[in-house]
């Protein structure tokens, strides 16, 4: 019997940590990105930073703002800017959604996770999210850290 091939073209590039921590996630939806040449190039490369990013519905289209792709070295003439806004692909019902979603109070979309999908197409996932007060974040990092005792605490006994 042969063995699956592995997937060589799944690339995590990007990834916003602290999203997680900031926010309480309600749901997630991978979109497509509108990219330039040298930014795909570069995001091979693995040199991107989605961390102080977020994404916003406006005139009936879905844009990523603040997100950084370094300058691709080799693209000297038709280069790209590294913090410009980037359009996001979903679909017209997505849009909506996610435009009702922010319009209540306290909701955002967050970028998640970018990556090149099995199909070497470059993804994000964002994220719609409430921010969440400072008591939760405490909670959060409890939790966090007493899964880490018990975790401890089970190895040491074994």
């Amino acid at each position: 019997m042969a063995k699956p091939k592995e997937n060589t073209n799944y690339k995590v590039v990007a990834e916003n940590r602290r999203a997680r921590f900031d926010y309480a996630i309600e749901d997630d939806l991978e979109v497509g990105l509108v990219l330039e040449g040298s930014e795909v190039k570069s995001l091979r490369e693995g040199s991107a930073n989605i961390a102080e990013s977020y994404a916003e519905v406006s005139d009936g289209e879905l844009w990523l703002v603040n997100s950084y792709i370094a300058p691709y070295a080799q693209a000297k003439t038709f280069g790209h800017d590294e913090r410009r806004r980037r359009k996001l692909l979903a679909s017209k019902k997505e849009l909506s959604r996610l435009w009702n979603e922010t319009q209540r109070k306290g909701m955002t979309v967050v970028p998640l996770v970018l990556y090149f999908n099995h199909r070497g197409i470059a993804k994000m996932k964002v994220g719609i999210a409430k921010g969440k007060k400072v008591a939760d974040k405490r909670e959060t990092a409890a939790k966090r850290d007493w899964n880490r005792q018990k975790q401890r605490l089970l190895k040491e006994h074994n």
